[in-house]
């Protein structure tokens, strides 16, 4: 645990002292365009900020393998034939050079598209893929040499794309992917008590990196943000927040666990629960726009955060009902699996978080109200006030 604990620092470490660089680097190429319509921000703001989060990614994965415990873990031949970070830093370097264009320059969706599913390619050449499903009963599909790197591009495209999708508000993509690098790596700790397996122990040391990028590049992010990660950060931590829900996923096959009352059902439910927010976010504008006859791919004002914006909670506000929500079924799921709980938890969590946004939405219902009292005419408010 000592090692993880470090491996996190060190990279939240050089990412918050690089942030500072990009950003002056961002302003004096120009990388900071004019507020759009669709855009919460007043005031052009920095992109980049990704350039500073690979910087932390990259020197976190060279620490990793100085280390005994986690760097045998990254540099088993079970795992890429021993080549796992090369695979990460490689497709995460391509990944921050499409995305630093985009931020830049400006790139059509479909060669954004073509680059993701280039950098999730790298990592199915190098076999950090998915190598079977889990299924209730005992049971596994095993993946064959078609479906292995098929199925791992897929989800890492799906999870680079919800991040994406999300990354709206000033810290609220860092903040979500955070949160579920957290619930992840509790979940790879808890099975590498019970099962001795190196995918296990890569998991963990992939979700340290990830919290440690996302936890120095927040103070930077947080509203009134400094610089925004933009695509070259979005789909940079998508990509390894994709790495490690494969690689927990397929980590066991067919076997069973003493601390955990539905083994094989959990690794499915947690990527799920992980990305649960940005998933549905993802769904719904897919939906809205096509059935608009827009792309998939058009920009709008439709996004979960958006509609928080509407209603009328801050900027703020709406960042840490987000955190709220991902945290609540994240830890619902790490729940059952530390615990052996129903899952119905998993159900009556939900139920709980509709009901924390519901108090949260509360005071500004009064609020409403309070301002229609104030808008009605003189001789009724004069009224209303005497005793």
């Amino acid at each position: 645990m000592r090692e993880y604990l470090l491996l996190t620092l060190v990279t939240a470490a050089v990412t918050y002292l690089l942030v500072p660089a990009v950003r002056s680097f961002a302003l004096r190429i120009g990388a900071a365009p004019e507020v759009r319509d669709r855009d919460v921000h007043t005031t052009p703001t920095p992109r980049l900020g990704g350039l500073a989060m690979f910087g932390g990614m990259a020197a976190g994965l060279l620490f990793a393998t100085h280390l005994p415990y986690v760097g045998s873990a990254l540099t088993s031949k079970s795992i890429g034939g021993g080549q796992a970070v090369t695979a990460l830093i490689l497709a995460g370097g391509l990944l921050t050079l499409i995305g630093f264009l985009d931020d830049w320059l400006g790139m059509s969706a479909m060669v954004k598209l073509l680059g993701q599913i280039a950098a999730a390619g790298i990592l199915a050449y190098f076999d950090v893929a998915l190598r079977w499903i889990p299924l209730p009963g005992n049971y596994t599909i095993s993946l064959d040499d078609m479906l292995r790197p098929t199925l791992t591009v897929l989800v890492i495209v799906v999870t680079i794309n919800a991040v994406n999708f999300v990354d709206g508000l000033d810290g609220l993509a860092a903040g979500i992917v955070g949160i579920g690098a957290m619930a992840t790596f509790a979940y790879s700790i808890a099975l590498s008590w019970d099962v001795m397996e190196s995918r296990i122990n890569m998991t963990a040391a992939v979700c340290a990196i990830l919290i440690g990028m996302c936890l120095g590049f927040l103070p930077h992010n947080f509203n009134p943000a400094k610089i925004f990660m933009g695509d070259t950060g979005a789909m940079l931590i998508g990509m390894l927040l994709g790495t490690s829900l494969i690689t927990i996923t397929s980590s066991f096959p067919g076997s069973s666990h003493t601390f955990n009352r539905f083994p094989l059902v959990l690794p499915l439910l947690l990527p799920v629960s992980v990305i649960v927010l940005p998933l549905m976010d993802l769904i719904m504008a897919v939906i809205r726009r096509t059935s608009a006859g827009m792309s998939p791919f058009a920009p709008d004002r439709g996004h979960l955060h958006h509609r928080l914006l509407d209603i009328g909670h801050s900027h703020r506000q709406s960042v840490l009902i987000m955190y709220a929500w991902s945290f609540l079924f994240a830890s619902a799921v790490v729940g059952l699996a530390l615990g052996g709980v129903p899952v119905i938890v998993l159900i009556l969590t939900a139920v709980a978080a509709v009901g924390v946004l519901t108090i949260m939405a509360m005071p500004k219902v009064r609020a409403r109200r309070s301002r229609q009292t104030h808008t009605r005419s003189p001789h009724t408010r004069k009224t209303e006030s005497i005793p």
